[in-house]
């Protein structure tokens, strides 16, 4: 089974920044890995590590600065990463949902992902919609909110326990391929190991341009 791990990178403004043509100068920017994400990689590590997936992929969008970001997930035991950009995106609007589901969607259709993992929500924008987005536009079974997650891939299924307001749980068995976002407290994310650090210098992070998974821009 290939589990598909969605990683974005998230922007942190310093409290005193300046503000430039292009809008608030990247030197008052710190980007890091998503927090809602690294409940999802760690989810993705775990099921490796359990024998029930064969391969972790991390993917991201973002321009050559995201490397540093997508390695953090390289180095808590994804397995590869592909990172999708080229200089039309930089003009997109990337906040906008369906711009990023479509392309995740072309990733995971190229990966014939069986499994696809996304953080809840990114806490930069907070908007929490690109995994049902993403889940819509691949036709894939979903859930939101997970909070736990038992995969039985010989049957082609999951069961979760999914949150909803007001402090419920809803326990769902859902057919696999499946997009399920995934909710903080799910785990307790590792913190990556120097032999995790060096393993992640060598492996793979694929840039691809849209044209390359088949969408035009």
């Amino acid at each position: 089974m290939k589990v598909l791990v969605t990683v974005k990178e998230s922007a942190d403004i310093a409290d005193d920044f300046a503000v430039d043509d292009d809008g608030i100068d990247e030197t008052y920017v710190e980007y890091d890995l998503n927090e809602w994400d690294d409940y999802a990689v760690e989810t993705g590590v775990q099921l490796a590590e359990a024998g029930i997936a064969d391969e972790v992929v991390g993917v991201t969008i973002g321009p050559e600065r995201a490397d540093e970001t997508i390695r953090k997930a390289l180095a808590k035991g994804v397995d590869r990463a592909v990172r999708v950009w080229d200089d039309a995106l930089a003009g997109q609007d990337l906040l906008d949902v369906s711009t990023k589901a479509h392309l995740l969607a072309a990733v995971a259709e190229d990966e014939d992902a069986d499994l696809v993992l996304s953080g809840v929500q990114a806490s930069d924008d907070s908007f929490g919609a690109t995994g049902v987005a993403l889940a819509e536009r691949l036709g894939y079974e979903w859930a939101a909110v997970v909070s736990d997650l038992d995969v039985n891939a010989d049957a082609g299924e999951a069961r979760v326990n999914r949150e909803l307001e007001g402090g419920l749980q809803e326990r769902l068995t859902v057919d696999l391929p499946a997009v399920f976002t995934i909710q903080t407290g799910i785990n307790e994310p590792r913190y990556a190991s120097l032999r995790g650090i060096r393993q992640a210098q060598s492996k793979e992070i694929a840039p691809k341009t849209p044209t390359d998974i088949g969408v035009e821009t």
